[in-house]
């Protein structure tokens, strides 16, 4: 959506940037009175705070079950607010977001099953460990059983970061191949998806690496438009970039 994000409080005269406070309240006396001082500007990048702090410090004392449909819904509500414009510029496809992303749908598979593997429950543990701090596991880390929850987790969060791409690159002239690019992602996206997200964690990766470069491309970087254009052309759904 398009917003006036600099502010000017009509009560107190103080200005600030919605942008960078993601509140409509007045820092200084808290009104919700103001006026807008820029032109309207996309803006979809909430800010919101991850954080698992209370979940974890249950960890010796709840089921693993009930850990894992807080940490989803943890990772859910967060998810669901964040985007990737800020004040008119696109940002990155962030690991916190993707991490957050896959703790949903890894803690969603594990709250669903009567038993666990000792590998599936500590990878579930390990990213409830880490997913607020933004680290992700290594490929190699993903137990075959849970493989499906990082795949369709990459794939939806490409799925809303092209989404974002598409609304940014909306008033910007692109090169026909910049947009078969972007096109040719969505695709990728969909093949995920038809899969459940069961496909090779380096498979979702290269998604991840694509889309990066890409959005790298848009803003610029002609040398990483063509790694991207160049990945995406390689990239096989259901088995390992070659």
């Amino acid at each position: 959506m398009k917003i006036r994000g600099e502010r000017e409080c009509t009560s107190c005269g103080t200005r600030w940037s919605y942008y960078e406070t993601g509140s409509i309240g007045c820092p200084a006396c808290g009104s919700l009175q103001s006026v807008g001082l820029d032109e309207r500007t996309e803006h979809t990048d909430l800010r919101v705070a991850f954080d698992l702090t209370e979940v974890r410090a249950d960890i010796d004392d709840v089921p693993t079950e009930d850990l894992a449909n807080r940490a989803h819904e943890t990772a859910r509500e967060y998810v669901r607010q964040r985007g990737f414009i800020k004040a008119g510029a696109l940002q990155p496809l962030d690991d916190t977001y993707l991490v957050a992303a896959e703790l949903r749908h890894v803690a969603d598979a594990v709250s669903r099953r009567r038993s666990l593997e000792e590998r599936e429950e500590l990878y579930f543990l390990s990213l409830l460990r880490d997913a607020d701090g933004g680290d992700r596991p290594a490929v190699d880390e993903v137990p075959q059983s849970l493989r499906g929850g990082r795949g369709l987790a990459y794939a939806n969060a490409v799925r809303e970061y092209r989404r974002d791409v598409r609304t940014w690159a909306a008033d910007r002239d692109h090169a026909t191949s910049e947009r078969q690019a972007v096109e040719t992602l969505g695709e990728h996206v969909k093949r995920i998806r038809m899969l459940d997200g069961d496909v090779e964690p380096r498979t979702a990766e290269q998604l991840i690496e694509a889309t990066r470069e890409l959005a790298d491309g848009l803003r610029g970087d002609d040398a990483a438009l063509t790694r991207a254009q160049d990945r995406l052309e390689r990239l096989e759904v259901g088995g390992v970039d070659t």
